[in-house]
């Protein structure tokens, strides 16, 4: 059952408005490299490498940033070892993961639909 944004608005107040917080929420989680992070985290913890690995294409820069944001919000936690070398992980947090189990159906959607909505572009599968 589709739900519209009047009745969004109708149960949570006068949402993604310019100005309100849902639209910086949306921004972080909802940009490529945060889909694509979070998307990678799905699977477990990870390493910095193992991250800069699945996440095909993402400068370090933008890994950093992104995982900064993404911690800021409380959807993923970072836990640095005391080691030498140092060891830093990074996984979903609860929040992470309830927002995932809602986010994986539209990606699932996303994977089999590209090809008709980008003609000509192959999709790995």
């Amino acid at each position: 059952m589709m739900v519209s944004l009047a009745e969004i608005r109708r149960s949570s107040g006068e949402v993604f408005t310019e100005g309100c917080p849902t639209r910086v929420v949306l921004d972080h989680i909802m940009s490529k490299w945060g889909v694509l992070v979070l998307l990678a985290l799905t699977d477990g913890t990870q390493r910095w490498g193992e991250l800069r690995r699945e996440v095909q294409g993402i400068s370090e820069k933008m890994l950093a940033s992104t995982l900064r944001t993404l911690e800021a919000d409380g959807l993923v936690s970072r836990t640095s070892y005391p080691e030498v070398p140092p060891r830093v992980e990074y996984a979903l947090t609860d929040l992470g993961r309830e927002l995932m189990e809602r986010m994986l159906p539209l990606v699932q959607w996303v994977a089999v639909h590209a090809g008709d909505i980008v003609p000509g572009e192959a999709v790995s599968a």
